[in-house]
This record gives structure tokens, sequence and C-alpha cells, in this order.
């Protein structure tokens, strides 16, 4: 089994390293992340707007107006970014519920577990850290400056 995270979770932590990169000296407007990611703006509005109420970006309004990073990006982990946008999809569909004792008392602590052990790896790596792979892969576009502060 792999670790699944869903389209909104990819997608958000995709927007935050996107902005982590873009935002300098004016904020990233979403019709900007929505071409470089090929996705609806809607469908990517929804997730800004969590992440903002988060605090972990902050909306810039006007006609030059769109997302920042809200905090550092050494002060914005991974994990962070996971459970706002897991929250949208918690709030979308249904939990299974364990329906037996074995699954009550045995396959859900297991599974809750696992899940606090991934929590813990993907607190421990910052948005810093993804830009900094990044640009390690050469995923910043040619002629992209290499400063990475906020």
């Amino acid at each position: 089994m792999m670790l699944r995270l869903s389209r909104k979770t990819l997608l958000a932590l995709e927007a935050v390293i996107d902005i982590a990169f873009n935002a300098r000296p004016e904020p990233v407007q979403a019709k900007e992340i929505t071409a470089r990611q090929g996705v609806p703006q809607r469908y990517l509005e929804q997730v800004m707007q969590q992440l903002v109420r988060a605090g972990i970006l902050k909306g810039v309004r006007g006609p030059r107006g769109g997302y920042r990073l809200a905090r550092e990006r050494r002060r914005i982990s991974v994990g962070d970014v996971v459970r706002v946008a897991e929250s949208i999809e918690d709030m979308e569909e249904e939990k299974a519920r364990p329906r037996s004792e074995l699954g009550l008392r045995v396959v859900s602590p297991l599974i809750q577990s696992l899940q606090d052990d991934v929590m813990a790896r993907l607190d421990a790596v910052t948005i810093e850290d993804l830009c900094q792979r990044a640009r390690a892969h050469g995923a910043l576009a040619p002629g992209e400056s290499a400063d990475f502060a906020i």
C-alpha cells in the first residue's frame, strides 16, 4: 500500500511551493498558478481560501493582487498544508468507521499510529526544504532568482 494524498492536498502543496518561488515582489495570482498547474481556477480558489484562513497564505486584494506566504518558508511545514487540505476532504466525504471490536481495538489504533508517524515526518519538512529540493532538481524556470527571502 502506498501513501495516497487527495488531489486537493497535492494541489495545495504545489500551490504553496509555487507561491514560495514566484511571489517576488508582487503576489502570485491564482490564474498564474492554474496556468502552471493545469487546474480550474474555481477548484484552486477553494483550496487557497482555506490556506488563507489557516494563516499559511495571505490574500492580497486589488488589480495586482494574489497570494503570498503568510509566514517564512522555514516556518511552514508540509504537515501544516496537508492538515488544511485534508480538512477540506474530511468535510466533503464520510470517513469509514470500524464496525467491529477487532476494527475498533486493533485495526483503528494501528492505522492512527501510522498516520501519526506520517504526519510527524511531514511536520519535519518545511516549504523551504521543498524549495531547495525543487531548485536542486531544476524545477525553477530559467532565469528565476535564487533569492528565497520573504
